[in-house]
């Protein structure tokens, strides 16, 4: 399926790039792609998506082909960003979905921006990553040192970290080109950003209806932190899917789209 990529300038002057699918007049659904990926982050769930939603799959600062300002990567300025952005298409409200970090994106703006999101979709998204020892070691001993121009061997196996599933070798290849894009600044400033990011304990100011999916077999995020998660946004439901991982819209995007749709027909 070939995909018409759009490109975008904010009032901040930031160049942000997307793919739209869908009615003009559905109801809008913004997929943020986690730390390192792009808008083709979502390029196999796209297909399965009705076109009864309008959706927006979107390329975030410093990813992809978008804009790479010398600052701001902290998940405030990434907010923001998508504020602007859905201001710049008219869009005053919109089903708000993050994949991973882009969860962290994502529901800090159902807080900052609570009028304006009319659904929140977290999916593998972590409650904080401050308490991963795992984490914390790829910062300590990688990312915080990386250097241009990135390894590939590093992001093969960075990527390969978040599956449990096979995907198409063609999609795994495009998706370390995509990461392969982000320069080393980049990488250091979000996952620091990310690092630092307290927003998990403002979760009980979300009241939007929350969906949470989470694969039981995600080596980096654990289910007690969906759990809490569950408890802290009144509005909410948790969805497992069994033998998935990380990046499971990666492995089973039928199933992910069906699921949101499902999800949006509630809103």
């Amino acid at each position: 399926m070939k995909f018409d990529v759009i490109t975008v300038e904010l009032p901040n002057q930031v160049k942000l790039q997307y793919v739209e699918q869908g009615n003009s007049s559905g109801l809008p659904l913004i997929l943020l792609h986690g730390y390192a990926d792009s808008w083709r982050s979502f390029e196999r769930v796209l297909p399965h998506l009705p076109k009864s939603i309008r959706t927006f799959a979107l390329t975030q600062r410093g990813h992809g082909d978008a804009s790479r300002p010398a600052t701001g990567y902290r998940p405030c300025d990434f907010v923001t960003d998508l504020a602007e952005f859905m201001g710049a298409l008219d869009l005053e409200t919109a089903v708000i979905a993050g994949g991973s970090s882009g969860g962290i994106i994502a529901r800090r703006f159902a807080i900052d921006h609570s009028n304006r999101t009319s659904g929140l979709i977290l999916v593998g998204s972590p409650l904080t990553l401050q308490d991963k020892p795992a984490i914390l070691d790829i910062w300590n001993s990688t990312i915080s040192k990386l250097k241009d121009p990135i390894d590939t061997s590093f992001v093969r196996e960075f990527i390969k970290s978040q599956l449990a599933q096979q995907v198409p070798q063609a999609f795994l290849k495009t998706m370390i080109k995509e990461n392969l894009k982000v320069p080393a600044r980049v990488w250091r400033a979000t996952l620091k950003g990310l690092l630092e990011d307290d927003s998990s304990e403002e979760l009980n100011k979300i009241k939007t209806p929350t969906l949470i999916i989470w694969g039981d077999k995600d080596a980096i995020i654990p289910r007690s932190e969906q759990e809490t998660m569950l408890e802290r946004i009144v509005n909410s439901r948790l969805v497992v899917y069994p033998d998935a991982g990380h990046a499971l819209y990666w492995e089973e995007p039928a199933h992910f789209a069906s699921d949101i749709a499902a999800f949006i027909k509630t809103l």
